[in-house]
């Protein structure tokens, strides 16, 4: 099955996904983070292993007052690789924060602000020439720490949308992402809920989702960004959450999950 087949309907569907998901556990308050830096690098610690790591890694920072620009530069490599040891791959990841901050003094004189203010797809370009960034995770930082319009395709949205029938497994990621872009994109009433959301986020101290799914609030999640943006944000939030608790990996708990109405056959796919 081609991505680009029923391409309309497969949009729709998208769409459906995201209001039912929304309507059912609201926002999920993602990235969880205190600084757009803390979620930069959050977003390379959590390259090929779970958050709880990353978590450990980040409290390990954060306790020497480490988690800043200047505090990963300023430490010293064999350190950097102790402090983030939980992470995995850790002499790996310590390396390419190390180039992350080279490319940022190099290109952008140390300045975010500076950085974020390029072209979305220029500096997209620039990201994934780095070392150790590929396609999710120059998105991620691009969307929650650059608020920039950009859909960010995980391992669980290959999997729900496969299991869907609304990609097929030869699908490239760009397709994916260009696919969730548009379906997003493309429907006022997205737009109309996403302003709702932004209201509704501001004032949510609750739970929501799946237990273990929901971030308290944070000042990236917070952050102003364009009603766009805001439902990728969510939208992303909201997929992990079912890939976490519903469509598994190995037996998926369909039952369970408010997208089970819209498989395309009786029970899940594996």
């Amino acid at each position: 099955m081609s991505v680009t087949k029923n391409k309309a309907l497969k949009c729709r569907d998208i769409r459906a996904y995201y209001h039912t998901l929304f309507s059912a556990w609201g926002c999920q308050h993602w990235w969880p983070a205190q600084s757009r830096w803390e979620m930069i690098v959050g977003a390379y610690l959590t390259q090929n292993t779970a958050w709880t790591n990353v978590e450990k890694a980040l409290s390990s920072l954060r306790a020497r007052r480490l988690l800043t620009l200047d505090g990963i530069r300023r430490t010293p490599l064999r350190q950097l690789e102790q402090l983030i040891r939980p992470s995995g791959y850790f002499r790996q990841k310590a390396q390419r924060l190390k180039t992350f901050v080279n490319f940022l003094d190099q290109r952008y004189a140390g300045s975010m602000f500076r950085m974020f203010a390029r072209p979305t797809s220029e500096l997209r370009d620039e990201l994934l020439a780095l070392n150790g960034v590929g396609p999710e995770t120059a998105d991620s930082i691009l969307l929650y720490a650059g608020n920039h319009r950009v859909f960010v395709v995980d391992a669980y949205t290959r999997r729900i949308l496969e299991r869907h029938e609304i990609i097929s497994t030869d699908a490239t990621y760009e397709d994916v992402r260009e696919l969730c872009e548009q379906a997003l994109s493309e429907n006022t009433a997205i737009v109309e809920l996403a302003r709702s959301n932004k209201s509704t986020s501001e004032t949510t101290k609750t739970a929501a989702g799946p237990q273990g799914s929901f971030h308290p609030p944070s000042r990236v999640s917070r952050t102003a960004r364009t009603e766009l943006v805001q439902t990728f944000n969510d939208m992303h939030g909201l997929i992990v959450g079912v890939g976490k608790h519903y469509c598994l990996k190995s037996q998926p708990r369909c039952e369970q999950c408010p997208l089970q109405k819209f498989l395309p056959t009786s029970k899940c796919s594996t």
